[in-house]
């Protein structure tokens, strides 16, 4: 796996991909990093924090996610990017005290859907499925089932699939991706 706008501060416990799956990736976002595309807020940032492979076939991809949230919009969950004009980012974003599910889909402009999580997990587990131009994005609930929030569209051969986290507005904060699994079909 390799970062796109790497990180200041992170650790990855054990080794490559596979560690991955038994261990966790620790991160510490810089400061003013997002991704987004001028909708609304008429700007466009790509210098949030992504740790990706590269994949050429539909897939699964899982992970647990572990954030010490704080700040307005602070992030983290699953990237898929094709460019820096179109890509998906879905996960745990931090709004006015709250966490909710979140996902982002951009084609040249982004747009955002958030569910607040009232009662929020300690581990939000994330699984984004890709079948052909289709993206599956589901949670895991309390009672052990994978609910779809989200059914998006992204055309490409090729996607890099990963890790994504980012601080639009705060000082940065600390979260730990677990669990990571990418499975190919």
């Amino acid at each position: 796996m390799q970062w796109l706008n790497e990180p200041p501060h992170w650790h990855q416990d054990g080794v490559g991909v596979a560690a991955l799956e038994e261990h966790r990736l620790t991160v510490k976002t810089a400061p003013k990093t997002d991704f987004w595309r001028i909708t609304h807020y008429d700007f466009i940032r790509d210098n949030g924090h992504f740790y990706f492979e590269t994949v050429s076939s539909d897939f699964v991809v899982e992970v647990g996610i572990r954030g010490r949230y704080r700040d307005l919009y602070d992030q983290a969950g699953i990237m898929l990017r094709v460019d820096d004009q179109h890509w998906i980012k879905t996960g745990i974003e931090y709004v006015e005290g709250v966490q909710n599910l979140s996902a982002v889909v951009t084609h040249e402009y982004s747009d955002w859907s958030v569910i607040p999580l009232t009662h929020p997990p300690e581990v939000l587990r994330l699984r984004v499925e890709r079948r052909q131009e289709a993206i599956h994005i589901s949670y895991l609930d309390k009672a052990g089932s994978f609910n779809r929030f989200r059914l998006a569209y992204l055309p490409a051969e090729t996607l890099q699939v990963g890790l994504m986290c980012a601080s639009p507005d705060g000082d940065g904060f600390e979260v730990t991706f677990e669990g990571y699994r990418l499975n190919l079909d």
